[in-house]
């Protein structure tokens, strides 16, 4: 990981009390990957060279947790990057100051909340990864549903994110649940999970296993299979014929915030021209109006309107049910 001269990226636990010590740092938690993190942050370090940003990054669902545990006693500037089906969780919510980021207005109103609380540039969606060498050496058909990865001929070829762990796994059995009802959609997931040879904590894991020819399909998010594309594995990125989920990815300002002022000069980069700029290298769905597709996506087949090939996610809903849903996912599939 670089370290830059100031704007510096710490994915570890940061030492507590550390912004408050700092002028012109903040501290950042985000459920954000590594890679992407790296990116921005050089790219608004040139924009804000005066601001340290001190960043903490976990997993959704790890993520989660610490913020809950320390709801007392809080201890970022802004949460940036974290699963809205997460943040909408009471508990977080009212942790959140209304802040209306520049840029903010032109979002439509699904990326948003009307509270001002929370507004997500980025999201993803799940997707496939499938290897076409393995698929081929096992004469298996190429899948395009859901329904068929339950079939029996995919056994033990499949690996898939756990919705416990990584909040890529919870979007995908969200938009199942929401579309097929509670009967149907438990059905079709203890199916599915009979051909399942292992669940992830990380929603990329099951991708990269696939590239890697160590399973016919990894059921992810899309970017890692564009990116697989990108790079040259034999992989090809199916986007489910129906109820495909997706995430969006919210940032919000701390009641909290210790150096609210630079909070917000951040929050207004994460929506600028700059930043919409580099997100489609990293991500499919971008909110900002006008962003520009990565050419890896339209390469990888990615459709040009995404927004109409997405299940329309309840979002207040996935969040109120995520912690009953979880447990019943648990006690069902037992893993």
């Amino acid at each position: 990981m670089q370290c830059m001269k100031k704007l510096s990226l710490v994915v570890a636990v940061i030492s507590l009390g550390y912004a408050q010590a700092h002028a012109g740092a903040i501290t950042v938690y985000t459920a954000l990957e590594e890679d992407e993190i790296a990116a921005y942050l050089k790219a608004a370090n040139a924009a804000m060279p005066d601001i340290k940003v001190n960043v903490l990054r976990l997993s959704t669902g790890d993520l989660g947790a610490r913020l809950i545990a320390e709801a007392s006693n809080p201890q970022q500037d802004i949460i940036w990057g974290f699963a809205v089906s997460n943040m909408l969780d009471p508990r977080l919510l009212n942790l959140l100051e209304p802040y209306a980021a520049k840029g903010m207005d032109a979002l439509p109103a699904r990326y948003k909340g009307a509270d001002k609380k929370w507004f997500a540039a980025t999201g993803y969606v799940a997707a496939f990864c499938v290897n076409t060498d393995r698929l081929k050496s096992k004469n298996l058909p190429m899948p395009t549903s859901w329904e068929d990865l339950a079939k029996p001929a995919y056994k033990g070829e499949i690996v898939i994110p756990s919705p416990a762990a990584s909040g890529t796994g919870y979007l995908q059995i969200v938009a199942l649940l929401q579309g097929l009802g509670q009967e149907k959609g438990w059905a079709l997931l203890k199916d599915l999970d009979k051909n399942v040879a292992q669940y992830t904590p990380s929603g990329s894991r099951p991708c990269k296993m696939a590239r890697a020819g160590e399973y016919a399909i990894g059921v992810s998010f899309a970017f890692p299979a564009m990116q697989s594309i990108e790079e040259g594995y034999p992989i090809k990125m199916v986007i489910p014929s129906k109820w495909v989920g997706y995430e969006l990815e919210a940032s919000g300002l701390m009641k909290t915030a210790k150096n609210p002022a630079d909070a917000k000069r951040f929050l207004d980069w994460t929506l600028s021209e700059q930043a919409g700029g580099l997100y489609s290298k990293y991500k499919e769905l971008v909110t900002i109006p006008g962003a520009a597709p990565d050419k890896a996506a339209e390469a990888a087949g990615l459709p040009k309107d995404l927004g109409a090939v997405l299940y329309p996610v309840d979002f207040q809903k996935s969040a109120a049910e995520r912690d009953a849903t979880i447990k019943t996912w648990q006690d069902t599939i037992k893993r």
